[in-house]
C-alpha cells in the first residue's frame, strides 16, 4: 500500500471502529432473527400476518381450537430448554386437560387470597426494604446518587412479593437469593446473554421440595401433581415467570419514566389526576409490550370466511409488538394522554394476553402493584437515563436515581458532573451493546442447536402416555457444560 493510501485506511478503519455501536448490534439481531427462524421451519404461521391479517388476530387467537399449548411444535424444545427444570408442568406449557385445569385453578386460589388492599401493602412494604438495602449498601442514607440497572433493583422486590403471596410469610434473605439467581439465570438464558446455570436453578428446586414436604403453602397446590411437580410448578410459575415479567414491566416503566422527563415532572408535581400514572403504565406497555412472540398449536381446524381454514395441526405463532404496532393512533412518542379518548386509545392493545386463551393469571392486579411500586420510587427519587430503551431491554436498564433530600444534605453532583455522568451513560450503553450482541448470536446459536439436540419437548410426548404421564429421562447438560 502507498503511503498515501494508509493514511486513508487508518482514518476509514478507526471511522468503522467508531461506528460499531450504531449498526453492529443490529445487524447481529437480525442474524439472530434467521438464526431462530429456522427453529420453526416451514411450521409457523406469523399473526399478524399474510395468512391472519390484523383484522383476524384476535379472533384466532381466542378459537377453541387454539388451545395446544407445546406438543408438535419444534419450538417447544427451545422453550423448555429455558424454563427447566419442570417445564412440563409449568401452567404456560401444559396442554389443555385436567391437568392445566388443576394447575389454572390453584394459581388463581393462590393469588385471589390478598385483597387489592392486601397486596398494595405488601408490595409497598417489600419496594421500601429494598430501598432501603440500596442506601445503607452505599452509606448514602438517602442523600447519595445510585447507579442501578433497574431489572436488577426490583428483581428483589417482586421474589419477597410472591413469596409472600405463596407462602403467607415474609421472605427470608437467603430465601430471597436463592430466587433472584433462580429467575435472573432464566431471562439471561432466555436472552441469550448467558448461558443456564442449572446448579442455580435447582438449589431452589432443593429448596422448594424440603420446604412442601415439612411446611407447605396454605393453599392447596395441584392434586395432580407429584411432590416433585408441584415444586416445579411454584418455581415455574410463581419464582420464575412472575417474578422475571413483573421485575421487567417495571423496569420498563422507570427506564420510561427516567427518560422522559416531562412525565416525570408532572407525576412528581402532584397536579395530575390519580388515573395519570396508569396512563403512564399504558403506554409504557404499548410501546414495551413484556410478551413476543406466543406460540400456539391448533387442535382441530379453524373455519374462517372467505378464507381458507387453517388445519389441525399448524403452529401459530403470535406476535405481541407487531399486533400492538397496528392498532397504535397519532405520532410514535410516548404520549400517555392518548389513553384519555376513545378516538386516540389504541385499538390493538393485548398487554396481558387474550382472555379467551390463557391470559396472564395477573392481570387484574398487575397495574396495581406496577403503580404502587412505581410511587414508592419515585417517593425517594428523581430517574435519569440516557440509554436506549428497547422491548427486549438486554442491559437491564441502567438508570441514576437521585434522592429528594434537601440540597445542603446531599452529596453533591453539580449539573456539570451529572451531565458528564450521563453523558458517559449513553456512551458506555452504546458500547456495551456491541460485545453483549455478539455474546447473544453466539450464546443464542448454542443454545438454538443445544435445545434441538436435547429435545426435551419433544422426546417428553414421544415417551409418555397423554399430559399425565411422566417422561422415562431428562436430558440436561453434563455438569460444567453450559453453566
Amino acid at each position: 500500500m502507498s503511503r498515501v493510501g494508509r493514511p486513508a485506511a487508518a482514518a476509514a478503519a478507526v471511522a468503522l471502529t467508531a461506528s460499531l455501536p450504531y449498526w453492529l448490534p443490529r445487524t447481529v439481531i437480525a442474524l439472530r432473527v434467521r438464526l431462530f427462524a429456522r427453529v420453526n421451519g416451514e411450521e409457523g404461521i406469523p399473526a399478524p400476518g399474510r395468512e391472519v391479517p390484523v383484522e383476524e388476530f384476535k379472533r384466532v387467537y381466542g378459537h377453541p381450537a387454539a388451545n395446544g399449548r407445546s406438543r408438535g411444535a419444534a419450538l417447544s424444545d427451545l422453550f423448555w430448554y429455558w424454563l427447566s427444570p419442570g417445564p412440563e408442568v409449568h401452567q404456560e406449557h401444559l396442554e389443555p386437560g385436567p391437568r392445566y385445569d388443576d394447575v389454572a385453578r390453584s394459581t388463581r386460589q393462590i393469588l385471589a387470597g390478598l385483597s387489592r388492599e392486601r397486596w398494595s401493602e405488601l408490595v409497598g412494604r417489600c419496594t421500601r426494604r429494598v430501598l432501603d438495602e440500596l442506601d445503607e449498601r452505599t452509606g448514602g442514607h438517602g442523600t447519595r446518587e445510585h447507579r442501578v440497572r433497574l431489572r436488577d433493583l426490583m428483581m428483589p422486590v417482586w421474589a419477597e412479593v410472591y413469596y409472600e403471596v405463596v407462602f403467607r410469610e415474609p421472605c427470608p434473605p437467603h430465601v430471597r437469593d436463592l430466587i433472584v439467581a433462580n429467575a435472573e439465570d432464566v431471562v439471561s438464558a432466555l436472552k441469550c446473554t448467558s448461558l443456564r446455570h442449572m446448579d442455580r436453578r435447582d438449589r431452589l428446586t432443593a429448596y422448594l421440595r424440603e420446604r412442601l414436604a415439612g411446611d407447605p403453602p396454605p393453599v392447596p397446590l395441584p392434586s395432580l401433581l407429584t411432590e416433585r411437580e408441584r415444586a416445579y410448578y411454584l418455581q415455574g410459575t410463581f419464582f420464575n415467570t412472575a417474578v422475571v415479567q413483573t421485575s421487567e414491566a417495571m423496569a420498563h416503566l422507570l427506564l420510561a419514566l427516567a427518560t422522559h422527563r416531562g412525565v416525570q415532572d408532572r407525576l412528581h408535581s402532584g397536579e395530575e389526576d390519580d388515573g395519570y400514572l396508569d396512563r403512564v403504565i399504558d403506554e409504557t406497555l404499548q410501546h414495551f409490550p413484556l410478551f413476543g412472540v406466543a406460540h400456539r398449536i391448533t387442535t382441530d381446524e379453524i373455519p374462517r370466511a372467505g378464507r381458507p381454514a387453517i388445519p389441525a395441526g399448524s403452529v401459530l405463532l403470535f406476535n405481541y409488538p407487531e399486533y400492538q404496532r397496528s392498532g397504535a393512533t397519532g405520532p410514535p412518542r410516548f404520549d400517555p394522554g392518548r389513553w384519555l379518548s376513545a378516538d386516540t386509545r389504541p385499538t390493538a392493545f393485548i398487554p396481558f394476553g387474550v382472555t379467551a386463551n390463557r391470559p396472564c393469571p395477573a392481570r387484574g392486579f398487575a397495574v396495581l402493584t406496577m403503580r404502587v411500586a412505581a410511587e414508592e420510587v419515585l417517593r425517594r427519587f428523581r430517574l435519569a437515563s440516557t440509554a436506549e430503551h428497547t422491548r427486549s431491554l438486554p442491559s437491564r436498564g441502567p438508570c441514576l436515581l437521585i434522592p429528594h433530600t434537601p440540597r445542603r444534605a446531599r452529596v453533591a453532583w453539580r449539573p456539570a458532573a451529572r451531565a458528564a455522568r450521563l453523558a458517559g451513560m449513553r456512551l458506555g450503553d452504546r458500547w456495551e451493546a456491541v460485545p453483549r450482541s455478539l455474546t447473544q448470536l453466539v450464546l443464542g446459536g448454542y443454545m438454538v442447536w443445544d435445545a434441538r439436540r436435547q429435545g426435551l419437548c419433544r422426546d417428553y410426548f414421544a415417551t409418555a402416555s397423554g399430559d399425565t404421564a411422566l417422561p422415562r429421562r431428562r436430558r440436561e447438560p453434563m455438569r460444567g457444560a453450559g453453566r
